[in-house]
């Protein structure tokens, strides 16, 4: 029997909808991981060796999640606010030459470190530490920094797992529980103190605490300044990826504490950030379409249709 007139439609609709799908995953890859992401996520993936977590830890649950995405842009506002930080990446990380190859290096560093062989781990921490050893300089007050002083390395891994931690709990399909939100704290210490960073916390508490303490250290220099409207004003998309991008730095504006927004001059009345954070779940529920899509091809494409 031939196909009735409904069933021809809906079976387009279902293609063009899955056209669409398909190609919102890959323009989110090719941007966050590069357009050899391929090749490079079957290095972590399919290599043999021990690793250092599973995917039944809470680190993996976070740094594979969808939420990572608001998550990335409320931790680069927030690191930015530790003068020595932002100075060191103004200097010499070229982040508005070519923005997208540093988020692609980040992105690769924490699926490596994250998801990979311990031995793909330790080399990608390896690289980086020889790359903080050659970062010095001064920041816009004249106050010498290096990027492997561990005080300085501890700022960016409270501030960079805060961020992504809030993300998740706020974003997600599924928060974590406070036992397994401990537990993502004190697992992010493994490749921290690798990388050179010492008295990480172990729980939120600490956390917390940590990130308060740096207080009397954090303004918003006029890099962070810069930087911020870099990220929210002025971000290097095409015009047709501009709306998308909006609902995820809402939401991770959102996350902000008052006083870091304020330090930024980020305006956001009480009274706006649920609509913002209701923008940032919506947008985190457009990237994990997308992004599902993508994966679905790629099981195909490898022969696992289970």
């Amino acid at each position: 029997m031939a196909p009735s007139l409904p069933d021809l439609v809906l079976d387009q609709a279902r293609s063009l909808t899955h056209v669409a799908q398909n190609r919102l995953g890959r323009a989110l890859r090719d941007r966050v991981a590069g357009e050899d992401a391929p090749a490079a996520a079957r290095r972590i993936w399919q290599s043999q060796g021990p690793r250092w977590f599973t995917e039944s830890d809470p680190i993996w649950i976070v740094n594979q999640d969808a939420a990572m995405f608001p998550g990335g842009i409320t931790s680069l506002l927030l690191q930015s606010l530790h003068p020595g930080a932002m100075a060191g990446v103004a200097g010499h990380s070229g982040y508005k030459g070519d923005p997208w190859g540093r988020l692609q290096r980040t992105s690769h560093y924490l699926a490596t470190v994250t998801f990979g062989t311990i031995e793909h781990a330790e080399e990608a921490i390896a690289h980086v530490r020889g790359i903080h050893e050659r970062v010095r300089g001064k920041d816009h007050r004249g106050r010498p920094y290096r990027a492997d002083d561990p005080h300085l390395l501890r700022w960016v891994h409270v501030a960079e797992n805060w961020s992504f931690l809030a993300a998740h709990q706020a974003f997600s399909d599924r928060p974590l529980t406070p036992a397994e939100a401990d537990t993502f704290v004190d697992q992010t210490r493994v490749s921290g103190e690798l990388l050179g960073a010492t008295d990480l916390p172990r729980t939120v508490a600490e956390l917390e605490a940590r990130i308060a303490a740096y207080r009397p250290e954090l303004e918003a220099s006029p890099a962070a300044r810069e930087a911020a409207a870099f990220l929210l004003k002025e971000p290097p998309l095409p015009f047709s990826a501009k709306g998308g991008y909006a609902l995820l730095a809402a939401g991770g504006v959102s996350l902000l504490p008052d006083w870091a927004r304020s330090e930024l001059g980020i305006p956001m009345p009480r009274l706006v950030r649920p609509l913002a954070q209701g923008a940032g779940r919506f947008g985190v529920a457009a990237v994990r379409w997308g992004m599902a899509g993508l994966d679905d091809d790629e099981r195909l494409r490898h022969g696992d249709v289970s």
